[in-house]
């Protein structure tokens, strides 16, 4: 999965990038979502094993356009993990005790502790997304957030967090179709807002806005991957496998247990 990693000071053009891929998977979407279970089955040991040793952290961001899967890889991704042990954290309009604060403020609250995996379902670049989209701050200040962002980044990951960020890239044309299934399904049809088709109109700024996230935040204490994400099944293998991958790397062990428990009677 090495291939959807954006390099550090890379230059990001997301018309290069196929939402379509499924790179060399060609087992096709039944053998894909066998492979997910499969990787599934393997993080609910790997975050058995967070949990229990106590020692390490983890961030996983989900960034994404609307329809783009952020709540479909948290329910499919991490189905059947542990909830004592993973948490999601969404970030939604500043509050006004959140506005009299930096804007770092809210997401250093939600970051891991110990043993913790935390879900960021959208998080601190909404605020070189949105506020820049929709000019709700001047350039000068929402340039100089790349920087503090990287820092604040870099912070975390030099205090024990591992960080990974996902970008799950969809076309229009599969949005346009994912609206509409909303609209047509009475149970999906209270996700839909009209102000999501406001928001569609601004399309392009979002991809240049997105570009220079990717491109100018993608390090290597905090690396983006750039999911595809028309197909569902294929969005949640990488994923997945991007998960397992660094969990493993962690060489995690679970903690000995008390001296002279071989001689343990339970009566």
């Amino acid at each position: 999965m090495k291939r959807y990693q954006v390099k550090p000071r890379s230059k990001v053009r997301l018309a290069e990038w196929d939402p379509n891929d499924t790179g060399e998977f060609d087992g096709g979407k039944k053998e894909g979502l066998a492979e997910v279970e499969k990787l599934n089955n393997k993080l609910e040991e790997l975050q058995e094993l967070l949990f229990a040793e106590q020692k390490h952290k983890v961030l996983v961001v989900l960034q994404a356009m609307d329809t783009g899967g952020k709540d479909g890889v948290i329910r499919r991704v991490f189905d059947g993990v542990n909830p004592q042990g993973v948490r999601v954290a969404s970030f939604k309009v500043p509050t006004e005790e959140e506005r009299e604060r930096d804007y770092l403020w809210r997401i250093h609250k939600q970051t891991p502790g110990n043993g913790e995996i935390v879900i960021f379902n959208r998080s601190h670049y909404e605020d070189v997304l949105v506020v820049r989209v929709h000019d709700l701050a001047p350039a000068a200040v929402w340039k100089k957030r790349f920087d503090q962002i990287n820092e604040f980044e870099r912070l975390l990951a030099e205090n024990g967090t591992t960080i990974l960020k996902f970008y799950l890239h969809i076309d229009m044309d599969e949005q346009k179709e994912r609206f509409q299934a909303r609209l047509d399904d009475p149970s999906k049809r209270w996700k839909f807002r009209l102000g999501d088709l406001k928001e569609r109109e601004y399309w392009s700024e979002y991809m240049k806005a997105y570009e220079d996230v990717l491109s100018k935040t993608s390090t290597e204490h905090a690396p983006w991957f750039i999911v595809p994400a028309n197909r569902k099944w294929y969005r949640d293998l990488v994923v997945s496998s991007v998960l397992v991958d660094a969990l493993e790397s962690l060489n995690m062990k679970f903690p000995e247990p008390e001296e002279n428990l071989d001689n343990v009677v339970i009566v």
